[in-house]
């Protein structure tokens, strides 16, 4: 027989007792080993026969292919060592993560090492039913504002795809249209955001950006918002409740939700309507909340604040890697307090009675 070349005298050699032992084993390595490929766990790249005294450029790792993003030679003010950038506000969480705040960064060095790193972002905003008419306003105001001399991909999911005004971009900045279906409440509109961006996240945004900035569509961008901003994980500070103490936040008080926190757990509320991180990171994020929304829905629950009460709980167990100061994120009709230098995107002014319903409209007017 065939066999006999490759060390198999017989095929009767092999006992018809193991067969289905060898089967078995066969399809758990066949499907460890894909497994494994697909997660890029085995980087093929990195291995290759080096030894520690070989330095040729035909054995190379990927630490010797990495890339120097050496800065150029920039004058700025000295750091000073023994002065706080701000004295009015806190900049550093107990877990080390930055508050950001105007005052705390250089937007030039900060600029110079994400250009270098050829960052991609993609910012989401959600046009859906009567909220098309906010579009327009929001992208020509990011034009002028939003990651100035970086690439952005913006992402409009919407349900009205023909009514998408035609912008002029600046090079480097595409805008894609997201078409999804239009829901009768703009609560379940809420609730589902969560399940889109998450969708998006597996099927577009992995392959074309590293960063997700997700916001509201009915703001306005009103001084420069920029790289600063980016991290791994980070929210923003709910305008409304940056000086409040835990039991005044608007968390999910029962118990029986998925999004419950106790009256005396929690850091700070963060708003719903800005947040963001790299795009692994968002794609955990909006996954986990999203099935902790629909565990919620099988019970008849609705979290107070839909996805807003989500995002708190998960921010609560899943610490941001950088925290949004409330300059950006603002309404007007809060006034202007001392500690905002800036007010770099802020609520338009609507009609809530013909935009929204009116649990919505008591959503945007609380604080």
């Amino acid at each position: 027989m065939k066999l006999v070349r490759y060390g198999i005298s017989s095929a009767a050699s092999i006992q018809p007792r193991w067969i289905p032992w060898i089967l078995v084993g066969l399809t758990f390595f066949s499907a460890f080993t894909w497994n494994t490929f697909n997660r890029g766990e085995w980087n093929l790249r990195g291995m290759c026969a080096c030894t520690e005294y070989n330095t040729t450029q035909e054995c190379s790792t990927d630490l010797d292919r990495w890339r120097e993003l050496q800065l150029p030679r920039m004058k700025y003010n000295q750091p000073a060592t023994l002065t706080q950038s701000r004295t009015d506000v806190l900049t550093l969480t107990p877990w080390f993560a930055p508050i950001v705040w105007e005052g705390t960064f250089n937007r030039d060095i900060l600029n110079e090492q994400f250009k270098r790193m050829n960052v991609s972002i993609g910012l989401t905003v959600f046009a859906i039913k009567k909220y098309i008419v906010f579009l327009q306003h929001f992208i020509e105001t990011a034009e002028m504002f939003f990651m100035v001399g970086h690439k952005v991909n913006y992402y409009v999911f919407t349900d009205r795809p023909n009514e998408v005004p035609k912008f002029t971009l600046a090079s480097g900045r595409r805008l894609v249209i997201i078409e999804v279906m239009g829901y009768k409440r703009w609560q379940e509109v809420s609730v589902r955001r969560m399940e889109m961006i998450h969708d998006a996240s597996r099927k577009t945004f992995i392959n074309e950006v590293d960063y997700i900035v997700s916001v509201d569509v009915d703001m306005e961008f009103t001084d420069f918002i920029g790289v600063e901003i980016l991290s791994e994980r980070f929210g923003t500070l709910h305008p409304g409740f940056y000086g409040s103490q835990r039991p005044h936040f608007t968390y999910e008080r029962r118990p029986q939700s998925e999004a419950y926190i106790p009256e005396d757990e929690g850091d700070f509320y963060y708003a719903g309507g800005f947040f963001g991180g790299s795009v692994r990171e968002v794609y955990q994020l909006t996954g986990q909340c999203h099935k902790a929304m629909m565990k919620d829905k099988d019970r008849g629950i609705e979290a107070i604040w839909q996805d807003e009460s989500y995002l708190n709980k998960y921010f609560l167990y899943h610490k941001p890697t950088k925290i949004l100061s409330p300059e950006y994120l603002w309404d007007n009709g809060m006034g202007s307090p001392a500690i905002l230098k800036k007010k770099c995107f802020r609520a338009v002014w609507k009609n809530h009675t013909a935009i929204r319903s009116k649990r919505e409209t008591q959503k945007k007017n609380r604080a």
